[in-house]
């Protein structure tokens, strides 16, 4: 059933957000440095189902299969020339699964980082950068998104050039945005969250937060503190679940349901109204934070 967000933050109750579409793409036989893009079109069976289960898990938010869909991310693929194809197909498979559903699910526009360090750190300009989040955006919005969710971001730079492109695109589009917390408390560019706080807001956004990250622990300190520095804005917190470790080449988290239930509870308590989980967590996970917040 279609909805805004918009509708689903004036009922003042807490959100569930899904999980971790990487985690779920390799469960199904990703390989690594395989592009999770390209399956919107080669098994777009398969990134449907990932939706269907996160929704019947009870998530009221899905994020389309295309965090690496911008032609930077791309292009260490091959694929730049198929920002348009690769991002409508992932808005239209997500899209098909919230309308389907029994309840309202809102669908946002996954938009990660392009990867590459800008001006001065990098060789990647401002206007390239906000050039290549623009098409990424229009891209989403055209395939039936409701939102654009900017997401992973470390560089304000980078956030403002998301920003920018997103609203060109599609000005009247909300967008969300989380940075990741993940060098003790700040981000890798040094970012505090009461920085970002601040900084994410003037970017007009309907609701800002942290994901990923170092596990639930930090995503919730993160959240106290953003809640301390603006009393009113939607707050996100989409947590790993929990530390990895490697197992051969894989990548293995140690949450488990239950412990990610606890998280949603607390990070709810701290001022959290949506919540959900990164890498790691699968639609399990999402159940058992489903179920704590309904508590």
């Amino acid at each position: 059933m279609k909805s805004s967000l918009q509708a689903l933050l004036d009922t003042g109750q807490p959100i569930v957000a899904d999980g971790g579409m990487g985690t779920m793409l390799i469960a199904q036989g990703l390989r690594q440095g395989e592009s999770p893009e390209r399956w919107n079109v080669e098994h777009p069976e398969r990134i449907r189902q990932i939706h269907r289960d996160y929704i019947q898990a009870g998530a009221q938010i899905i994020l389309t299969n295309s965090f690496g869909g911008n032609r930077y991310r791309l292009g260490r693929s091959d694929l730049a020339g198929r920002v348009d194809e690769l991002n409508r197909a992932a808005a239209a498979l997500a899209r098909a699964e919230a309308d389907a559903a029994p309840g309202p699910v809102v669908v946002g526009g996954s938009m990660g980082p392009t990867g590459e360090m800008l001006d001065p750190y990098g060789e990647l300009s401002f206007d390239d950068a906000s050039a290549a989040f623009e098409a990424q955006a229009a891209a989403l919005v055209a395939g039936g998104v409701d939102v654009l969710w900017i997401e992973t971001m470390a560089d304000l730079e980078e956030v403002r050039a998301a920003a920018e492109g997103a609203h060109r695109a599609a000005p009247d589009t909300p967008v969300v945005m989380t940075m990741t917390f993940d060098t003790n408390g700040r981000t890798m560019m040094g970012v505090s969250p009461e920085k970002a706080t601040k900084a994410l807001r003037a970017h007009g956004v309907i609701a800002l937060g942290a994901n990923c990250g170092n596990g639930a622990g930090e995503i919730e300190r993160v959240i106290e503190q953003m809640r301390a520095v603006d009393a009113t804005v939607p707050l996100v917190a989409k947590a790993n679940a929990g530390l990895p470790r490697m197992e051969g080449d894989q990548a293995v988290y140690d949450a488990t349901p239950e412990i990610m239930g606890q998280y949603a509870a607390r990070a709810r308590d701290q001022g959290a109204q949506i919540i959900g989980a990164c890498c790691g967590s699968t639609p399990a996970h999402i159940a058992a934070i489903a179920a704590a917040l309904r508590e």
